[in-house]
């Protein structure tokens, strides 16, 4: 079905109550809107501007048609006369978060994956995610109809980055993956999926170099970004070809297995043998980050999906187990709490041995990005992780204020979008998110969204929380 036809069928269904900022709002859209007037005062709040600069105490922040149009010390901005008036004493302003390794499904066990349209839109942005790239699509079209209809007021949820359907090569045994069959067959595929609206790419672990040239090249004359979670592929061959980003920070790295078969998968063991042993200090780890840095390659962290698997670590909250479907729920706690995964101690210190690499990497100068990838044994849910996620990040070394420019503004330089997003500043879109407490000195604080602002309308953040209860899963 067309796109087009899409949204109009789906507005002729669901009436229309809402018109702000010249988006027409759908009754299920505007019941978790609390604010949309066309001039809102933020009193009284500590600002986190995400640039990693010191909070700033008792700001005055106002909103006029969706941008930030003043903002500073309370007893220097004049509130306009008729301004809805928060006062937020007590709270801090965060920009909106921009995740990067995102999906709209969710594991259901056995290699499938089941399409969570409802519940993970409404828990991104109840987590304060205003922006999210999907980094990878297992239902492509329902994908890019869902970032429309959240663009035009229908559903609720996140402004999304749609990236394209998986290009991978032989090997991967999940049947919603399409094979390539080469370079004119990945050019064909990009071409494709570019004219049918994505807009970015996403590459995996058995692509060949040839294939990845092929993508790089065709996506860059389009304009657009190419992703990967590689393997057969190492990271300094996938930035010598071109590639804008690699996925799973140094996870999944084959760079440091010897004597590495070019284009061949090396076996999990062996690949996690060699980050096992690595010299944290040594030549070679340096020399690989600053090559990438060096290419301008981003690096996701994805540190929440990698959690679930090491023994001991703490179980998701008890308000992400609430929000799974209870046969989901069940399927993951059985899981987590299996005698094997309970007792291979190996992944402690690759855990660890992940986030010091990450830390190098961000230290060093290079764009570390960050998201969540609901995938795993189902551990990852989506609003909730992404919180975990800039958690993480200081676990991992990252002062909070660090962690958080990671979430925000690293984000909009990424997606070269920082005239708009990824800060807290005059002109700017006012996707912000408030936070009871100051994150910028206690990281835990981050987990108390009271209100979330997309386009300068203010959601309410536990109404949307609560109604997905008991659907992730499911829908």
């Amino acid at each position: 079905m067309n796109r087009k036809i899409f949204r109009t069928l789906i507005f002729l269904v669901l009436p229309v109550v809402l018109i702000a900022q010249g988006v027409r709002f759908s009754a299920q859209t505007s019941q978790y809107i609390l604010y949309q007037e066309p001039v809102i005062a933020l009193k009284n709040v500590n600002v986190i501007d995400g640039r990693n600069t010191p909070a700033r105490p008792e700001q005055t922040v106002i909103i006029r048609d969706g941008r930030i149009a003043a903002m500073g010390d309370a007893q220097d901005i004049q509130v306009p006369a008729g301004a809805k008036i928060l006062d937020l004493s007590g709270s801090s302003l965060l920009p909106g978060f921009i995740m990067f390794h995102e999906h709209m499904f969710y594991t259901a066990g056995g290699g499938q994956f089941n399409q969570q349209s409802q519940s993970f839109p409404r828990l991104y942005l109840a987590g304060g995610t205003t922006f999210i790239r999907t980094a990878g699509s297992i239902e492509p079209y329902c994908d890019l109809n869902l970032r429309d209809a959240i663009a035009s007021g229908v559903i609720p949820g996140p402004k999304i980055d749609v990236t394209s359907p998986y290009f991978n090569g032989p090997g991967l045994p999940l049947l919603q993956i399409k094979v390539l069959k080469g370079p004119d067959d990945a050019r064909a595929m990009v071409d494709y999926w570019d004219k049918e609206g994505v807009d970015s790419f996403k590459v995996y672990m058995q692509i060949s170099q040839a294939e990845l040239q092929a993508v790089i090249e065709e996506a860059h004359k389009r304009g657009k970004k190419v992703t990967g979670h590689l393997g057969a592929v190492t990271y300094r061959e996938a930035a010598d070809l071109g590639i804008d980003n690699l996925e799973h920070g140094f996870f999944v790295a084959t760079d440091f297995v010897p004597n590495k078969i070019k284009d061949k998968l090396p076996s999990r063991a062996a690949q996690r043998k060699s980050l096992l042993n690595l010299d944290l200090e040594g030549a070679d780890v340096k020399s690989l980050i600053q090559h990438l840095i060096e290419k301008d390659v981003a690096l996701t962290s994805t540190l929440p999906v990698y959690e679930t698997f090491v023994p001991n670590r703490p179980q998701i909250s008890d308000a992400a187990l609430d929000a799974m479907l209870p046969e989901m729920r069940d399927q993951y706690l059985k899981i987590r709490s299996h005698p094997a995964n309970r007792s291979d101690s190996s992944w402690e210190k690759l855990f660890r041995i992940g986030m010091e690499l990450e830390k190098k990497f961000f230290k060093a100068g290079g764009l570390l990005l960050v998201g969540t990838d609901p995938t795993g044994y189902g551990g990852v849910v989506a609003g909730y992780a992404n919180i975990r996620a800039i958690e993480l990040l200081v676990e991992a070394g990252l002062t909070p204020l660090e962690a958080i420019q990671v979430a925000t503004w690293n984000g909009a330089r990424y997606l070269e979008k920082e005239q708009e997003l990824g800060s807290i500043e005059v002109g700017k879109i006012a996707d912000l998110v408030v936070i009871k407490g100051n994150p910028s000195s206690r990281i835990r604080d981050i987990r108390k969204i009271k209100l979330v602002f997309k386009n300068g309308i203010g959601y309410d953040s536990e109404k949307l929380f609560a109604s997905v209860k008991g659907t992730v899963g499911l829908r």
